[in-house]
């Protein structure tokens, strides 16, 4: 199994907050962060940077997270890429998805969910248990 650091995370989201946050739990344990503001651009660092994990925004202006989700999902550079979707539609809705609700509407589940504003202990975990690395 490979260590953390020579795994690539392409994180996608258009809240500085939110990549900075990942930043900052995922480069100390040795993981490669690279960042995009919006899907159309994560499409095309996904595609030359080839990463182990993508961790997703689902809603951006532009093309949103379950559009590039699918894009992902359809090319051969990115498709065996883990996927960690982050969203904050439920603290503004009260609606909350599951990754199966998720894949019921995206035709595949992402590999993980979770919920805006994210807690660090449950990001570590969600990221250990998709890719079997530290976090």
């Amino acid at each position: 199994m490979a260590t953390p650091s020579n795994k690539k995370v392409l994180v996608v989201d258009d809240e500085s907050d939110a990549r900075a946050f990942v930043r900052a739990i995922l480069e100390p344990q040795g993981w490669q962060v690279a960042e995009a503001v919006n899907g159309l651009d994560g499409l095309k660092q996904a595609r030359a940077l080839r990463p182990d994990l993508v961790v997703l925004d689902v809603q951006m202006p532009g093309k949103g997270g379950f559009e590039l989700f699918n894009d992902l999902r359809g090319a051969p550079e990115t498709r065996g890429a883990k996927v960690i979707m982050l969203t904050g539609v439920a603290e503004k809705t009260g609606i909350r998805f599951s990754a199966k609700d998720m894949g019921d509407y995206l035709g595949e589940e992402p590999d993980a969910y979770v919920e805006k504003p994210i807690d660090p202990e449950v990001f570590k975990r969600t990221v250990r248990d998709v890719t079997g690395a530290g976090a």
